[in-house]
């Protein structure tokens, strides 16, 4: 197994495990984790964009939701 697989399929278990947590703080945290996984898979893969664009707009909406969204109360 090559560093790209490694990537691939941390990305992936991130991804299904994202959708465990019940907190969407947690969620969208490990989700983000995923996402940034998923942009360096593309680029190892030798610069996939719809991988890295697709990745790397849900990357800035979970960063925007976890530190800019203000919370509503």
């Amino acid at each position: 197994m090559d560093t790209t697989e490694i990537f691939g399929y941390l990305a992936m278990t991130f991804l299904v495990v994202s959708f465990l947590p019940t907190q969407v703080r947690k969620v969208r945290m490990i989700n983000l984790v995923a996402c940034a996984l998923f942009i360096v898979y593309g680029v190892l893969l030798g610069f996939k964009w719809p991988l890295i664009i697709s990745n790397a707009v849900v990357c800035l909406i979970q960063i925007y939701h976890l530190f800019f969204l203000k919370k509503r109360g």
